[in-house]
């Protein structure tokens, strides 16, 4: 069971924002972006005393400032994680959050106030299953008077309701699907509350919806037995009649083609007209995913014929990537024989109960050469994104998933300004138009906006000396639609960089919904999915970002990642999670950190592709600051490391013992990892 009070999404990308400033000279303080996703959770005492206690809410947060929007005197500093009571007079107040970041920036929101004496009336809920997590339930109410609501989702044993503003969504995730009475309660300042109940099916995921990772292995070290990356088996039967009552199709997803095998008993894979002589291999890997925990059994079957099962634990709603030392079934006697491999059978789910998905089935040996993996990981983005004379530009989580499922877009406004605002993106390659048609993914507010599509080459404005340019039409409203540009004719022996793109040009515009769009996808050769190329993820504490490079003095860098240890677990750290494997090849790691003092232990560990808590290979390397307030570079010297497992995942601890305020004293930035 998951809960879940408040939903942000937050688009941790290493984008390149243009408009840095040029002046290395600044202090470092100066260069802090300000709060980020500052909000407040409202509550108000049913009593009619007109009581309210608002806790607010933000990220790189010193302290909050609330104005209580009644002309009364502003509240204290607020400590995160604290509050403030005020006695409101009956009426509707827009206070004023302020938060206060770490070099003194500000972030003011307004958060809406509502005392009613009245109970409240009018109630509507909105109960939806969520598209995208399995058994997660989210809630939306409105109501006449209220101020807040609870929701009792009615799963036995957790009793506990979950609270949340009039107007913001909450959400709870099940443990099981099944049909359960969710009791919504509205609250106003009065004694009065209003209830609305509802009988609700939760309804579990049970297809992947994304693919597995695609794996990166060259091609030599690797035997396929089902892969779209890899060469296959011809002949292979992957439903062989075992007299089981397994079924089995090959599903499509994202254009990768995944096995599903339902209501599992047991199931096999059968090339024994052509066996596999994986004798020259070292592992197995196996991509299952599942709708709920299950623990199953994979075996691998030579000749004679000998088996021996190796046990999965599967996280459900997630694709699982197992990798299995050979030497697991060669150390058994009787062994199984690697150079006469004949089928594979997969069991354990309890018996006809379940449903799997399985793909990128091959034996594999340690890579034979050459550096694939990910490192240097420089924060910097793989594009430049800049807004121009009105036009306002930034990569946001996606506002629909329907008809686009990618997790962040772009995101254009055109404010007030000249009625050429827009918006540019610059890559550090050339486009290719060795095909002149590109698409690009659109959402827009209406029917009939104009989105100019215009290449130029690498030359600053005013001075651009050669572009091509195009416009296409939107024909539907508030939902995603693929428009097409046709560049045939275009000069392919010009160099274009530059991408620009223009809503309704010749019409100024207004900031509003109405002149705010969503693009993604945008199809030529680079194509722009506006997708990170790593995933960052803060734990326990942890707090983790891409900023602005506040101490150009020793690193050049614009964008470098920030590290904040806050209150949590001692253990507080952050994570980087990239979509290709360490290659360590060279096993000495290093990295250029920014502390605030001398003698900051910084915790470097690479870890398997194993969801927490199952992780089941990790290594990892301490290194010391010996310089503050500015730029050095520490080396972590990982010999020794066993290379034959994949490493997806980097994470960095710093000070691991010791708990974090959030304060500057905890607080660092790194860049440039890399190895040498």
């Amino acid at each position: 069971m998951k809960i879940t009070k408040y939903i942000f999404k937050i688009c941790l990308l290493a984008l390149m924002v243009m408009g840095c400033s040029e002046d290395d000279n600044l202090d470092y303080i100066d260069n802090i972006v300000a709060p980020t996703n500052v909000s407040a959770a409202v509550s108000v005492t049913q009593d009619n005393t007109g009581l309210v206690t608002i806790i607010p809410l933000g990220e790189g947060v010193v302290n909050y400032i609330v104005n209580y929007g009644d002309g009364t005197v502003d509240s204290d500093p607020i400590d995160p994680g604290k509050n403030t009571q005020h006695v409101y007079e009956e009426g509707v107040y827009d206070a004023k959050i302020t938060a206060i970041g770490l070099s003194g920036l500000k972030t003011t929101v307004t958060q809406n106030i509502t005392v009613s004496f009245k109970a409240p009336e009018n109630l509507i809920a909105t109960i939806e299953n969520d598209p995208a997590i399995s058994k997660q339930v989210n809630v939306e109410v409105s109501a006449d008077h209220a101020i807040s609501y609870e929701v009792h989702f009615g799963e036995p044993g957790h009793d506990n309701p979950v609270a949340g503003n009039i107007g913001e969504t909450v959400s709870y995730q099940y443990q099981n699907a099944g049909n359960y009475t969710i009791r919504i309660v509205a609250m106003s300042a009065a004694v009065e509350t209003l209830e609305y109940t509802e009988e609700f099916q939760v309804t579990a995921i049970l297809q992947p919806l994304a693919p597995a990772r695609k794996p990166n292995k060259a091609a030599q070290d690797v035997i396929s037995v089902f892969s779209d990356v890899y060469v296959n088996p011809d002949p292979i039967d992957y439903y062989p009649n075992w007299g089981q009552t397994t079924t089995y199709a090959q599903i499509e997803i994202d254009g990768d083609n995944v096995i599903q095998y339902g209501d599992l008993t047991y199931q096999g894979i059968d090339f024994s007209t052509a066996p596999i002589d994986a004798s020259g291999m070292e592992f197995i890997h196996v991509d299952v995913w599942s709708a709920e925990d299950y623990t199953i059994n994979i075996s691998p079957i030579s000749d004679g014929p000998n088996e021996a099962a190796y046990s999965m634990t599967l996280v459900g709603n997630q694709w699982n990537s197992v990798e299995i030392p050979i030497t697991h079934f060669t150390d058994l006697n009787p062994a199984v024989d690697f150079s006469n491999i004949i089928q594979f059978k997969f069991d354990g789910v309890p018996s006809g109960e379940g449903t799997i998905f399985v793909d990128n089935l091959y034996f594999y040996k340690p890579s034979s050469g050459g550096n694939t993996g990910p490192l240097p990981l420089t924060f910097e983005g793989g594009f430049m994104l800049d807004g121009f004379d009105g036009g306002g530009t930034s990569v946001v989580a996606n506002p629909d998933t329907n008809g686009n499922t990618s997790e962040n877009v772009l995101e254009m406004v055109k404010g007030a300004g000249q009625v050429w605002a827009g918006s540019k993106i610059t890559i550090p390659t050339v486009f290719d138009f060795s095909t002149t048609t590109v698409t690009a993914k659109v959402w827009s507010p209406r029917v009939g906006l104009n989105l100019l599509m215009k290449f130029e080459n690498n030359v600053p404005w005013p001075d651009v000396t050669s572009t091509a340019e195009v416009t296409a039409t939107t024909t539907v409203a508030n939902q995603w639609e693929t428009l097409t540009f046709d560049f045939s004719g275009v000069d392919t022996a010009i160099d274009f960089y530059n991408l620009v793109l223009i809503m309704d040009n010749g019409t100024e515009g207004d900031a509003s919904a109405n002149y705010t769009i969503y693009v993604d996808d945008i199809s030529t050769n680079p194509m722009l999915e506006f997708e990170p190329d790593y995933l960052l993820d803060g734990f326990d504490g942890g707090g983790t970002s891409v900023v602005a490079n506040p101490d150009t003095n020793g690193n050049t860098s614009q964008n470098v990642l920030e590290m904040v240890k806050g209150a949590g677990q001692v253990w507080a750290g952050s994570k980087i999670t990239v979509p290709t494997v360490f290659d360590f090849s060279t096993t000495t790691v290093t990295a250029k950190v920014w502390s605030p003092r001398v003698g900051l232990n910084l915790l470097m560990k690479f870890e398997d592709n194993v969801p927490w808590p199952n992780v089941t290979s990790t290594a990892e390397v301490t290194a010391t600051t010996t310089v503050a307030n500015q730029w050095e570079t520490l080396t972590f010297d990982f010999s020794g490391v066993d290379t034959s497992i994949d490493f997806y995942n980097l994470v960095l601890i710093m000070d691991n013992g010791t708990e974090g305020d959030g304060s500057a004293n905890y607080t660092i930035y790194v860049d440039d990892i890399a190895q040498n």
